[in-house]
């Protein structure tokens, strides 16, 4: 906010003889004396605002100048982006119908915010002698969250683990 401030110099801090103006509606006052400038947008209750302090003669601008700080601050807050997150669901083959739902209702929780998800099927000790069992609680978890997310690519095991990425659509 103090930088839009410091960029833009209004009334009195301008401090050069003569300035081009624009007035509030578009129209072209031409170069004039920035007293007489000050005048007219005293006149109009707005202020005179230096938009190009760069070019010869420098050009300003009457306007309400509240207005112009409210409508740049919301600009820079809409410019302002989701940085996307990647989130990770742990699953085993052994885990139950209802820890099964709790965690996909998490993760559309995480891909309604935009994140990614990360869908682990983690095997321990002997469990690994059973994959399928792994890959039908994968392919579960998947049917229940196609209505909010779509795989990235398809499973793969990596050692232990089989993994799933899942994005928003």
């Amino acid at each position: 906010m103090l930088a839009i401030e410091k960029q833009n110099r209004i009334n009195e801090q301008i401090r050069v003889p003569q300035v081009r103006v624009i007035g509030a509606d578009g129209t072209q006052y031409g170069v004039i004396a920035t007293e007489q400038a000050m005048s007219l947008a005293r006149e109009q209750d707005l202020d005179l605002v230096e938009v190009a302090p760069t070019e010869k003669p420098p050009v300003c601008r009457i306007m309400d100048f509240g207005k112009f700080k409210y409508s740049q601050k919301k600009k820079a807050h809409k410019q302002h982006s989701h940085h996307t997150k990647i989130k990770e669901i742990r699953v085993r083959p052994k885990t139950g119908d209802h820890d099964i739902e709790t965690k996909v209702n998490q993760a559309r929780g995480f891909l309604a915010h935009k994140d990614k998800v990360i869908i682990s099927v983690v095997f321990r000790g002997r469990e690994l002698a059973h994959i399928e069992e792994g890959h039908r609680v994968l392919k579960r978890v998947l049917e229940l969250l196609d209505e909010t997310g779509k795989p990235e690519a398809p499973p793969s095991q990596q050692g232990k683990r089989i993994v799933c990425t899942v994005v928003p659509k």
